[in-house]
């Protein structure tokens, strides 16, 4: 049951625009009392729920996930489990911390005083399949903050999701300051949009998605109540950029983590790579003696490497571009399969052109699919340029190097081409309170 694609896992009523203004009435008639709530009462409901979440729901979390987004059960601790607490118990510590800055200098007879307060109206949170932890923080933080929220999960992340509502309920959120609305986001973004009371757009998803909110938003403007802050985390093109003075060994083992953990699902996934000739020998080698041990399967057997991409529509995608790869008389192709019988199951692929600008070196394929040019080591400095500017995207990336020269140049050469960049690591991770997440260009606001 955890492969079948004709199996459901929840139902869920579908939206309509009453249901969605009955909600935004329904969380500014909440806004009140929960705003005038101190921070550390508001901030007690979030660090009970993180302790709820860590003992009494971790195994359903995990399972909804698993069965839900075809997570292995170590990529759903890390996500529902261990990714969700952490935002919780830093969002309130971050929060106190904000609270605490305060005008230093006073005149003779003034005390100034600095108050933080929320939002005037509601905010729209839309958050995405791929991580529930991101599903759980985007209604969250700010609601933390003494606003109030209208959820929509994706409708591929609907169970989890609903598991995350039911353990802040549980922690003592009050009724009406997160309305839970699952289902199309047609109908709740035209109602929310419409809404003279839109305070903020808080939005993790598809890039094409975060330019048509935008658009509406502006066409919008004069009729709200206040300017709506847009906040967006969006798609990405990341990369792995590897010298000729890089550790071979490490360059594999992180680039296939950073490509096909999770099916290649993560905004941060590692999409490109850009290698240089005199090392790519050893590296395809390796990474391709290491494809075959990747376990595609089901994620109730615990030693699987990857599970399914998320529905029909994903391996489609995936799949048409790994199509067209093979047909390409500048691509060479290794793995490949995928097959949709009973789960939309595609092979970790690694796909070498000798076109740096062929479609799946600059489009987001959200997949497991990793595309490799390799350059010529004297080449260096104009890869670096590449890899700037082959995309629309500025998401995450990596720098592979021993020489620390090297690093730092790369370092500032790419400086706009990632929001996070990592130096010999994989270009995925943004772990809570160590590395804030964020990309720039086409990949978000931050």
């Amino acid at each position: 049951h955890f492969i079948s694609h004709k199996k459901s896992i929840c139902t869920f009523e579908a939206l309509t625009p009453k249901l969605v203004e009955d909600s935004i009435h329904g969380a500014l008639k909440a806004k009140t009392s929960w705003e005038n709530l101190p921070l550390d009462e508001r901030a007690a409901v979030f660090l009970k729920a993180a302790d709820l979440l860590a003992t009494k729901y971790r195994a359903k979390i995990n399972a909804s996930v698993m069965h839900g987004q075809s997570k292995t059960v170590w990529q759903a601790e890390i996500d529902a489990a261990v990714e969700t607490i952490d935002f919780w118990r830093f969002g309130a510590k971050f929060a106190k911390s904000v609270y605490q800055i305060q005008p230093t200098e006073n005149d003779f007879g003034v005390w100034n005083r600095m108050e933080y307060r929320p939002l005037e109206g509601f905010v729209s949170a839309i958050t995405p399949f791929n991580f529930l932890a991101i599903g759980a923080n985007l209604p969250s933080t700010p609601v933390l903050m003494g606003n109030v929220a209208l959820w929509k999960p994706a409708e591929n992340s609907v169970h989890g999701a609903k598991i995350i509502y039911d353990v802040l309920t549980e922690a003592g959120l009050p009724e009406g300051v997160i309305q839970f609305l699952p289902g199309e986001g047609l109908p709740f973004a035209q109602s929310t949009l419409a809404s003279r009371d839109l305070a903020a757009v808080h939005f993790t998803g598809s890039t094409t998605v975060f330019d048509t909110l935008w658009n509406e938003v502006g066409k919008n403007l004069s009729h709200y109540k206040t300017y709506p802050r847009i906040v967006g985390e969006t798609g990405g093109k990341n990369f792995h950029m590897v010298h000729e003075t890089a550790d071979v060994e490490h360059v594999i083992n992180s680039t296939i983590r950073g490509a096909f953990e999770f099916q290649g699902q993560k905004c941060s996934a590692t999409s490109r790579m850009y290698v240089p000739k005199s090392l790519w020998p050893k590296i395809r080698e390796g990474i391709t003696q290491k494809l075959p041990d990747l376990k595609v399967g089901s994620p109730g057997e615990f030693d699987s490497f990857m599970g399914a991409v998320i529905n029909r529509r994903a391996f489609d995608r995936v799949s048409g571009y790994i199509k067209r790869a093979k047909e390409s008389s500048s691509c060479q192709v290794d793995g490949g399969a995928f097959d949709d019988s009973k789960g939309y199951f595609i092979e970790p692929t690694m796909i070498t052109t000798t076109d740096p600008t062929y479609e799946s070196m600059r489009e987001e394929i959200f997949g497991p699919v990793l595309s490799v040019y390799v350059y010529e080591d004297d080449n260096f400095e104009e890869t670096l340029e590449l890899c700037d500017n082959s995309t629309a995207y500025g998401l995450t990336g990596a720098v592979f190097a021993r020489d620390r020269g090297v690093i730092n140049h790369a370092l500032n050469k790419l400086r706009h081409a990632a929001g996070n960049i990592y130096v010999n690591d994989k270009s995925t991770g943004s772990i809570v309170g160590q590395q804030p997440f964020g990309g720039s260009r086409k990949s978000g606001t931050n």
